[in-house]
């Protein structure tokens, strides 16, 4: 296929770059070369640094951020993925003609440089690295947006969130902050992990194209295998997958995973997101609370030092125990309707009352989430449980050991947003075909994220399923609460947007079947 876009224009900085460009290759320099022998990083060097100690040579290698020419010597800023620290450059120290005819002509802001010298400090006060070695590793075609200083302020071309989400290459580069953010949620994962097998669990992988899509109520990607020829669905929950682990035999599994829901976007939704979910057999959904207390407050004591997180301008406090809601109870205590074992008339009534938008698909088990989710959740900002939900919304819990229409689940709740959900699982065959059923005849009413009925998972709890609690853990939200983070789309590096150049004539549209 040809590409009938026209030829991009370029800008006269870029044209200026890549005119650099060919006169370096023309001097036979090249400005891609393979490698960098870096010894050194900004943050180590600058913590370690001993004036009174013979002065140190180090190699080190990053971007170019800015520089101060003065004529036959200059200063400038090098980054790496540890920090920011200044360079001086002389022209009696390097190479003939490298200092006038390289550096100052041809070696812009944003290109990325290789740097050899020894470490002193100015008489500013400021450590610098004294280069007697320069080297460019990569030549920067696009300049970076700009970066200003004002009484003590950086102001930089890259605020505008849009742009960040899109470029967030560029976003990393010039907004440092950001990038600890990802650190954070990086140390956020290792210390689950860490949490979680020094309890003796497995790490298991489950498939991510699925014949029969299931666990939790939401539409899915769909795609097609050719060399089957027959559907597949990204999957939209692991939970099905590690349940027939447990009932092959293992204790305890978990997976920390991507999943896809075929949904729209907003601050706490994107459709390709990261959960946590675990199984472990014999455990019901009272011991699943008192893992959870224990395995939040030990990420947030790893992050934080201690189990408190900055929220906006509160402190969120994970010191246990935390409070246990009965569902019910809770939009009582927020609506004043007690709406347990009520019909679906006087659900709909109230939910009317209460100036919440409901569709006619909408059964029972809906109505009554919609109204949580708008009269309950959002004061939920301390860490709470919220229990004993509807058997409506859960088709995969095992019934309540007490209470009549309701399940043995929980959701946790904190900084206004469900964190985690989990049940003491249902582990009777014929009562979750029975649920199964229950659930087409919502599809059949209109309710397009209703489950499917999943005959091989049915099989293998026929061959006997120990009573087990699970649980699932949203990732992304808790890497949002953890770093004080308001948008799910400033804790995922590429979040799903639209792409702002036409994929078709760049060649999207190629079968690669």
């Amino acid at each position: 296929m040809t590409d009938s876009s026209p030829p991009r224009q370029f800008s006269d900085q870029e044209q200026v770059r890549r005119q650099s460009r060919e006169i370096l290759e023309a001097g036979g320099i090249n400005p891609y070369p393979y490698a960098w022998p870096v010894s050194d990083q900004v943050a180590s060097v600058l913590e370690g640094f001993n004036e009174t100690a013979p002065a140190k040579t180090v190699s080190m290698a990053g971007r170019l951020m800015s520089r101060r020419i003065m004529g036959k010597a200059s200063f400038f800023d090098l980054q790496d993925a540890t920090g920011r620290m200044q360079v001086y450059v002389r022209r009696d120290d390097m190479p003939d003609g490298f200092y006038n005819e390289i550096f100052k002509r041809h070696i812009h802001i944003g290109d990325i440089i290789g740097v050899e010298g020894h470490i002193f400090r100015t008489r500013m006060g400021e450590v610098t690295v004294h280069a007697s070695k320069l080297e460019l590793l990569a030549k920067a075609l696009r300049p970076l947006p700009i970066v200003k200083e004002q009484e003590g302020t950086v102001y930089d071309g890259v605020t505008e969130k849009e742009f960040r989400y899109r470029q967030r290459y560029v976003d990393l580069t010039v907004n440092p902050h950001v990038r600890e953010v990802f650190v954070q949620r990086a140390r956020m994962i290792t210390a689950i992990r860490k949490f979680l097998d020094k309890q003796g669990f497995i790490e298991v992988e489950t498939p991510a194209l699925q014949p029969v899509y299931g666990g939790a109520s939401a539409r899915p990607f769909k795609t097609h295998h050719n060399a089957l020829d027959m559907p597949l669905y990204m999957r939209i929950a692991d939970e099905l997958y590690l349940k027939r682990c447990i009932a092959g035999g293992f204790d305890g599994v978990y997976e920390i995973a991507k999943d896809f829901r075929n949904e729209g976007l907003s601050r706490f939704h994107n459709p390709e997101f990261t959960m946590l979910e675990l199984y472990v057999a014999f455990k019901d959904y009272i011991w699943m609370m008192d893992l959870v207390e224990e395995l939040i407050a030990s990420v947030a004591t790893t992050l934080h030092g201690a189990p408190r997180v900055q929220w906006g301008e509160r402190k969120i406090s994970f010191e246990r125990p935390w409070p246990r809601i009965p569902f019910f109870e809770a939009i009582a205590k927020k609506t004043g309707y007690d709406l347990y074992q009520k019909g679906l008339e006087r659900v709909r009534e109230v939910a009317g009352v209460l100036d919440i938008e409901v569709s006619s698909s909408m059964g029972i088990g809906k109505l009554l989430d919609e109204i949580f989710g708008a009269a309950v959740e959002p004061d939920l900002i301390q860490p709470a449980f919220i229990t004993d939900y509807p058997l409506e919304l859960s088709p995969l819990a095992k019934r309540h050991r007490s209470k009549e229409g309701l399940v043995e689940r929980f959701e946790m709740f904190a900084g206004g947003k469900e964190l985690c959900n989990a049940f003491s699982e249902l582990n009777d065959p014929d009562d979750q075909r029975r649920r199964f059923e229950d659930q087409l005849h919502l599809r059949k009413d209109g309710d397009l994220e209703a489950m499917q009925m999943d005959h091989d998972y049915l099989r293998a709890m026929e061959y006997g399923m120990p009573p087990n609690a699970g649980l699932g853990v949203g990732i992304d939200r808790l890497a949002m609460l953890m770093t004080n983070q308001r948008s799910i789309r400033d804790v995922i590096l590429f979040p799903l947007m639209r792409p702002d150049y036409n994929p078709v004539s760049e060649g999207a549209d190629i079968d690669p079947g």
